[in-house]
């Protein structure tokens, strides 16, 4: 029996579990992706926050649709949800809710909001590991930030104790 020759064809998968995830600043939004299993986080860009609440909902709009139309596809997206320690509101919960709000029909996949307390501590922490000087990654900080914030949320879904309304909350509805 004869063997046909090996192809190397890219297997297309009929369903992605990638994510964005979104760290929504003053000055800039960190943005970081999930590997194409929806297992392991990484920073990806960091992009200027201008305009109005409405200008940044249609950038990230965008974004979101790009990164949709990719092979990989995109499964839904993590927006970091600012909190105090003891769980209340803080001056930027309003402003992210406000955006998730306005964000929300322009996509097409699902919004969940992620608890991100000390996301940026350890962002920095994890950091300062690899890069000695503060001015190096200040630039890297708000991606890193977002990275830590979608690895949490993907570490809670993996989890099959995982009850989603300890710490994330969807938006979808």
């Amino acid at each position: 029996m004869k063997v046909p020759p090996f192809r190397n064809e890219r297997v297309r998968y009929s369903f992605s579990v990638r994510f964005l995830g979104i760290d929504y600043g003053h000055r800039r939004i960190g943005l970081a992706l999930s590997d194409p299993s929806g297992v392991l986080a990484r920073p990806w860009k960091t992009i200027a926050r201008h305009g109005t609440r409405a200008d940044v909902a249609s950038a990230l709009a965008a974004e979101v649709a790009g990164l949709a139309a990719e092979d990989e596809g995109l499964a839904g997206v993590v927006l970091g949800h600012p909190r105090t320690l003891g769980g209340g509101a803080t001056d930027q919960t309003a402003a992210v809710i406000g955006l998730a709000e306005a964000l929300r029909p322009r996509i097409g996949v699902p919004l969940v909001l992620q608890d991100e307390r000390l996301s940026s501590r350890e962002a920095e922490s994890l950091l300062a590991r690899r890069i000695r000087h503060w001015r190096d990654r200040k630039p890297l900080l708000d991606a890193a930030s977002a990275a830590v914030i979608l690895q949490d949320y993907l570490d809670g879904r993996a989890g099959p104790s995982h009850d989603a309304g300890d710490a994330a909350e969807d938006l979808s509805s």
